[in-house]
């Protein structure tokens, strides 16, 4: 195990269903769901669901490097998101929910223009995921913390973050934590 972990914030559509797929990852340490990219300090769910404070409802991934590869947790978001929809994905619409990755350094950055535009060639439409340095991440109000852990039962989450889940399982089944 490293003594340094890393960060990797991504959005993806709902953090809830990021949140439960990704948190699956051996070498995935945490990851909390929150809100990046607006102008609005310090956002309320209610603000960043109005479309108006241009965050994107996001997740921070805090993951070892020896474990596992910023690569390789941009893979498994990427396997778990349509990064050709802007700004939705499936029912949710609105900015809020654009795909986005926000980098912690030139490298991160560099690693995921590479990705992107690799990924570029296997759509046939464009993918519109935006790549930003982060500036600043406001954890979500606690409810939306583990959101489906707490609410395994919830519609929202058997229709959108369980199949996300098993995606996540299936596809990368060497990679998941046991």
């Amino acid at each position: 195990m490293s003594d340094q972990l890393e960060t990797a914030t991504l959005g993806g559509g709902c953090f809830w269903c990021t949140e439960a797929a990704l948190e699956q990852l051996a070498g995935v340490e945490s990851v909390t769901s929150g809100y990046a990219g607006g102008h609005v300090d310090d956002p309320t769910y209610k603000q960043v669901c109005s479309g108006n404070t241009g965050h994107a409802e996001v997740v921070q991934v805090e993951f070892d490097p020896d474990a596992i590869a910023y690569d390789e947790v941009l893979e498994a978001f990427f396997e778990i998101h349509d990064p050709t929809q802007l700004n939705r994905q499936g029912p949710d619409v609105g900015s809020q929910y654009r795909s986005i990755v926000l980098t912690h350094d030139e490298e991160q950055r560099e690693v995921a223009e590479a990705y992107v535009e690799a990924l570029d060639e296997e759509y046939d439409d464009d993918v519109v995921t935006e790549i930003e340095p982060l500036e600043t991440f406001y954890r979500a109000e606690e409810k939306h913390q583990d959101y489906f852990a707490k609410n395994p039962d919830d519609a929202y989450c058997t229709f959108h973050a369980k199949p996300k889940m098993e995606k996540v399982r299936e596809k990368f089944e060497a990679k998941v934590a046991k």
